[in-house]
């Protein structure tokens, strides 16, 4: 009998530990679904050491956290479409938190395939003609996620326009 108590008392007391752990997640996330999205910009970007044809970038990106939670990570991707078309990707396996209201600089190298610039090349010189590129603004978007945590992760999305240079800074 007491064989059977002592089962019966071990089982509820992991099964009441295995409770407290789920509504300590779930009280973490809860922070996390209402609150604010993370304000990620491009702070620097910097050329690196490519390999044949590729182009390759170490971009700085400012990730603002305007939130009470801090936001853990063990990863981060990047995607960057120029005009529509994708044209880079990046991905690093650096860690860290961004705290509670406040920031941290992570940093990704970005890869630019060949084709894919010599695609955009082909794609400005076109649209020289067209209302974008007289405008002097090419759209972009940049997609990208922070992953790891206890929320899992987080994604965020920056988008705008680069300015192309003017004709007349063009050198001689």
């Amino acid at each position: 009998m007491s064989f059977v108590r002592m089962l019966f008392s071990a089982r509820l007391c992991r099964v009441g530990a295995l409770w407290a752990v789920l509504a300590l997640t779930l009280n973490g996330c809860a922070g996390l679904f209402g609150g604010d999205p993370l304000r990620v910009s491009v702070a620097g970007i910097e050329p690196i050491e490519s390999q044949g044809l590729e182009m390759r970038f170490n971009v700085k990106l400012r990730v603002q956290n305007p939130n009470e939670s801090t936001v853990s990570f063990n990863g981060v991707s990047l995607d960057l479409d120029l005009n529509g078309k994708p044209f880079a990707s990046g991905v690093s396996d650096q860690s860290g938190t961004v705290p509670r209201f406040g920031e941290t600089v992570v940093n990704v190298p970005l890869t630019v395939p060949a084709f894919a610039a010599v695609r955009q090349a082909f794609a400005f010189a076109g649209a020289m003609q067209g209302s974008t590129a007289q405008s002097g603004q090419i759209p972009y978007i940049l997609r990208g996620k922070l992953a790891g945590g206890l929320t899992g992760t987080t994604r965020f999305v920056d988008q705008g326009s680069l300015s192309l240079p003017a004709a007349g800074m063009a050198l001689p």
